[in-house]
């Protein structure tokens, strides 16, 4: 790669269960708020699990309301008719993009040739339209194909996020999605920085989007037997990385997304930089379909590639962004692997998994929680794991327990692993000239 080439992020965009909006999320997230609660959406009596992280809506789902600061409202953005076109995954990316252009202050919608095809868009999914696909299979049964509509397919493609945000804007680079489970929203961010890095483009819209929460993403991951079912009575609770009541995790929803740009390029129109983009990795577990590999290996070379590309030493990295999706034997497996990564300088690291508060947004939990690594590294505090009250190993990393701490950073990594032993590693720094 070209490293004379550096990224920088210049924009922002949050859509979660905590609120929509960077700054409201993060003062949610900062004061130990948690996005849980009872599904009334859609029936849940049948399901092992009947809680959820969900977006705070109008009509008062997620605790929501027209009086409160961060209620998910689409209908500034989009008209009822482009919305009911697609599923709610991809108008959650729309969303969250909107915000991270407008924060950038790149040009919304360029007329000029050069600065359309020097933009591009990655953005992806873990599952894409699922529940436009349940909807239309039970349509289809019930009422035969003549009622389906041309918009059914278009509106559950995974790439069509990124579609609908070139499209939107005029983004005539490189348009391309992702789709690597939960380790969906790193690889976007990441791979859009090799493109940067390599000259293909100055400025890249990045990040993933997801929508699962219904009877059949519900289902599907109790099946796996990956999902919380002990806490239906306490949603709250339910989301307890690291700790010994943890029985699995709780499904969020939402949107990340970042503008990531050409150090010079940002530096020449006066943009606002967040923070570098200075290291990536990415490796494969090649050991199972759903459970990680019992060493660890493939996290901690995905963290190793990272500090590799980063050309950077583990004593700088103050904070890691875990992934810690409060599984039995997940969480554990990539805490060995940051001490074994970090050795000595473990005892002055400190690690936090923001799902915890927001639940796992799958597809999307990579982009959103690199975006709290980043504000973590401009306001110099980390953010908290809730629910751990009693640790299930004994360990020298400040594992930051209930409550945010204030630390002085100049880099951080987040870390994301999926299904398939796909992980990704991103490493975020203070710029300096």
């Amino acid at each position: 790669m070209n490293k004379n080439r550096r990224v920088v992020v210049t924009g922002l965009g949050l859509v979660t269960p905590l609120g929509c909006g960077v700054e409201t999320v993060w003062s949610n997230i900062l004061a130990g708020k948690s996005g849980a609660d009872r599904i009334k959406h859609f029936e849940t009596e049948d399901l092992g699990c009947q809680i959820a992280a969900m977006i705070p809506r109008l009509d008062g789902r997620g605790g929501g309301g027209p009086d409160i600061p961060g209620t998910y409202d689409p209908d500034a953005i989009l008209t009822k008719r482009e919305q009911n076109r697609i599923d709610e995954f991809i108008v959650y990316g729309i969303v969250a993009s909107e915000e991270a252009i407008k924060d950038s202050g790149w040009v919304i919608d360029p007329e000029d040739e050069e600065t359309q095809e020097r933009t591009g868009v990655i953005f992806g999914s873990g599952m894409g339209g699922l529940q436009t696909v349940y909807e239309s299979s039970l349509k289809l049964e019930a009422k035969g194909p003549r009622r389906f509509g041309p918009f059914v397919l278009p509106g559950m493609l995974i790439n069509l996020a990124a579609g609908h945000i070139s499209i939107r804007h005029g983004f005539k680079g490189p348009n391309q999605s992702v789709v690597t489970a939960c380790a969906t929203g790193a690889h976007a961010i990441g791979d859009a920085a090799r493109m940067i890095e390599r000259g293909d483009v100055d400025v890249m819209v990045a990040g993933g989007c997801e929508s699962t929460i219904g009877r059949i993403g519900i289902t599907s991951f109790v099946a796996c037997r990956a999902m919380t079912t002990g806490y239906n009575d306490a949603p709250q609770a339910a989301s307890r990385p690291y700790d010994k009541g943890r029985d699995g995790f709780l499904m969020g929803e939402g949107a990340g997304a970042v503008v990531l740009e050409e150090y010079e390029h940002a530096k020449a129109r006066g943009a606002k930089i967040y923070a570098e983009l200075k290291g990536y990795g990415l490796t494969g577990d090649a050991y199972h379909i759903t459970s990680p590999s019992p060493d660890g290996s493939g996290g901690f070379r995905a963290m190793k590639m990272a500090l590799k590309d980063a050309e950077m030493d583990v004593e700088k990295i103050g904070y890691v962004n875990a992934h810690g999706t409060s599984t039995p034997m997940g969480d554990e497996l990539e805490l060995k692997a940051v001490e074994r990564l970090f050795g000595d300088a473990a005892c002055n690291l400190s690690m936090s998994s923001t799902k915890s508060s927001v639940g796992h947004l799958l597809g999307a939990a990579g982009a959103v929680e690199a975006i709290f690594s980043i504000l973590a590294i401009r306001d110099d505090i980390v953010p908290p794991t809730l629910n751990l009250h009693n640790p299930s190993v004994d360990t020298v990393i400040d594992l930051v327990p209930l409550q945010a701490k204030k630390k002085k950073l100049s880099a951080a990594m987040s870390n994301s692993f999926g299904f398939g032993g796909t992980n990704a590693a991103l490493i975020f720094a203070e710029v300096s000239d």
